[in-house]
């Protein structure tokens, strides 16, 4: 079988998948938040009343969508105060073997909006500047929360369609803890676990200092005191030749966050390089894994909303638009990336763009990758593209 032809049987059984979970996945959630038993009613139900108890939280009392969205405002508005804390005081935490240093108030700042807001942009180097407290505690939980907040939202617009004879929405504080109990904690764990079997690392580990196969060597520049790179007489820079002979490995609790990181829609990686990163995407494999993760939430929503609203045709509609979209975006890519750059083909290179790329995923697996992500507003990355 040519790669090509290897690619597109990859690609179509990878669709093949996500539509047959569309349906079974979007059924639960809706009797999830209707209210309704199901398969994990028993371990969870009794987990649910005791949060509510110790919560304060009546489960019968629906709200307005003043009283919710408020609800939503100030849920967040606290998540938002307690990371940026956490981040000035990191250094302060537990789990933090490599002792890094806090952030700076502004990049706390930063990192704080970004995560309670599900954008999780990072403007810093998860493996130089998080602790494993914070990546955990902070960071992962945010990926819970802030992806529950929007679902739940979701939730309270579609009975909005819904309900015609009252302005009661539901109570968001249900909804988000129904949200991160019966949908996003079991998928979690069961992605963490298949995560785990491919090689993604999961451990409380100091990074690991290794000897390299093979030393190298670069120029480095020298500096002064103050910092400041030197210069000969001729106003050329002063350099010295550094020999490498081991490297410093990052280790870390991996899997559990780069489950919820693509699930929740995420984006924000626990490594710089994010899912292009070995130890949070090293096979084919968990690749795919990740692209069903960041499809299989809002693909079943459009099931749960037909469900909800008594026409599920309606939702196979929806469905039907989201997948033209995703599917064209893909060819179009495809096509480009394949096509590659004229301009280099006439240098007798292969046109064929693998720049960006990691051979361990080829060419359509990398754009899957990258129209998923973008399509769903996730963030998390495996390729670059020129």
């Amino acid at each position: 079988m040519s790669s090509s032809m290897f690619e597109l049987v990859q690609i179509l059984l990878f669709f093949v998948v996500l539509l047959a979970l569309v349906k079974p996945l979007g059924s639960f959630m809706a009797k999830v938040f209707q209210g309704e038993r199901t398969f994990l009613s028993p371990v969870l139900v009794p987990c649910e009343k005791m949060i509510y108890r110790i919560s304060g939280v009546n489960p019968e009392d629906e709200m307005g969508w003043k009283r919710y969205a408020g609800s939503v405002l100030l849920f967040n508005l606290a998540l938002f105060v307690s990371l940026f804390i956490m981040l000035m005081t990191q250094h302060l935490l537990p789990l933090n073997p490599q002792k890094l240093p806090p952030f700076t108030w502004q990049l706390a700042l930063n990192t704080a909006v970004s995560f309670t807001t599900n954008t999780n942009w990072q403007a810093y180097v998860g493996e130089q500047a998080a602790s494993y407290f914070t990546q955990m505690v902070g960071l992962a939980v945010h990926n819970f929360v802030s992806a529950a907040t929007g679902i739940a939202i979701a939730i309270a617009v579609i009975r909005g369609f819904v309900r015609r004879k009252t302005s009661l929405l539901g109570n968001f504080w249900v909804d988000t803890t129904r949200c991160t109990l019966y949908i996003l904690l079991p998928i979690s764990i069961v992605a963490a676990l298949l995560l785990v079997s491919q090689g993604v690392i999961q451990n409380f580990s100091a990074y690991k200092t290794v000897p390299l196969v093979q030393s190298t060597n670069y120029d480095k520049p020298k500096l002064d005191d103050k910092g400041v790179a030197l210069k000969d007489a001729k106003g050329n820079p002063v350099t010295e030749n550094i020999l490498v002979k081991e490297v410093q490995i990052p280790m870390g609790p991996v899997a559990s966050q780069e489950a919820i990181k693509e699930l929740g829609t995420n984006g924000g990686g626990f490594f710089n390089a994010n899912s292009a990163h070995p130890f949070e995407n090293p096979t084919p494999l968990s690749n795919m894994l990740e692209i069903l993760l960041i499809l299989l939430i809002p693909g079943a929503l459009t099931y749960t909303f037909g469900v909800m609203v008594g026409n599920t045709r309606q939702g196979w509609m929806l469905l039907g638009v989201m997948l033209l979209l995703l599917v064209e975006s893909f060819g179009v890519l495809q096509w480009a990336e394949v096509s590659g750059n004229p301009l280099v083909a006439k240098l007798g290179v292969q046109s064929v763009n693998m720049e960006g790329k990691d051979v361990r995923f080829g060419m359509a697996a990398s754009n899957l990758f990258a129209v998923a992500t973008t399509g769903t507003s996730c963030g998390a990355v495996n390729t670059m593209h020129d």
